[in-house]
């Protein structure tokens, strides 16, 4: 990520508003101080929660530029979750949602990373959170069927899944399950999968996940990405709505859902899919607040 870009997205960015002097200054300190150690920082974030980053890791660096780096679909994490939901991140990276929904909501967590490098990254950002106990961590990859996946390792938050024609140097392969052997009967109440174009084979394995009543929201990054797959984005809209899903985005500030497409939502590369609606408006009005840089929601 360029300069430019960060400078933009750090000046741009509705969470920044009114705080715009402290959000430069916040981009300063961070640049400087990941210069001068050599290593991680250990970054407190919301409500006592914390994360280990350093230099180059843009999969965190954002949450310290803007307090939440996707923030409309974090505070959605924040406002939806109760102590003893079950919480899957798919794709966990280095767990940033993880840490959200575990460490400050109160859930229980299963977060599956496939490339052991990040996986290692997530091991350690869940222990200094003390959710050892909290979050089951899971070095592998999702798919429609069990077998061997091969994954990209040296793209950083962008690494994913690739085809068997693809010869990049680089490639680990790991142990490849399906969502609902994974879970093995659990009932999660949110899922989220960011998995870089690979989430209609993650779904096609999680038939009786979305059938599963008790599951009321999943995030979904749905980019156009799954086209390097041969998938087709748009059915997976089709089947999240034969589910009794309904896609929506989530304004934070006034503790709304509204269309995904309609007016209110901000362009997302993420959807929330939502199922009893009623029920989860009820949560999220309830919830209680966090802090992110000096200001509740």
């Amino acid at each position: 990520m360029s300069a430019l870009t960060v400078l933009r997205f750090v000046v741009t960015h509705r969470a920044n508003t009114g705080h715009r002097l402290q959000a430069l200054w916040r981009l300063v300190r961070w640049q400087i101080a990941s210069r001068l150690v050599n290593g991680d920082i250990v970054y407190a974030w919301v409500n006592g929660s914390k994360f280990l980053v350093r230099s180059g890791e843009n999969g965190l660096t954002g949450n310290i530029y803007v307090g939440l780096q996707e923030f409309d679909d974090m505070a959605f994490v924040l406002h939806m979750l109760r102590p003893g939901d079950l919480f899957v991140d798919v794709g966990a990276n280095v767990g940033s949602y993880s840490i959200l929904a575990c460490a400050v909501a109160g859930a229980h967590g299963c977060a599956v990373e496939p490339v052991p490098a990040t996986f290692e990254r997530l091991v350690e950002n869940m222990r200094i959170n003390h959710l050892d106990e909290a979050v089951q961590c899971v070095n592998a990859g999702l798919g429609s069927e069990p077998g061997t996946l091969r994954f990209s390792s040296d793209m950083g938050v962008c690494n994913r899944a690739l085809a068997s024609s693809d010869t990049r140097p680089g490639v680990v392969e790991v142990q490849g399950i399906t969502l609902d052997a994974l879970l093995a009967g659990r009932s999660p109440r949110l899922i989220k999968i960011d998995v870089e174009g690979y989430e209609s084979a993650v779904l096609a394995g999680a038939d009786a996940t979305l059938r599963d009543p008790y599951l009321q929201a999943v995030i979904m990054e749905l980019n156009g990405s799954g086209a390097q797959f041969g998938f087709d984005e748009s059915k997976l809209f089709g089947l999240m709505v034969s589910h009794g899903f309904q896609p929506c985005a989530y304004v934070p500030a006034e503790r709304r859902l509204v269309d995904a497409h309609g007016p209110g939502a901000t362009a997302s590369d993420n959807t929330i899919f939502v199922r009893d609606i009623d029920a989860v408006r009820n949560r999220l009005r309830e919830a209680e607040a966090f802090d992110v840089n000096g200001k509740r929601f």
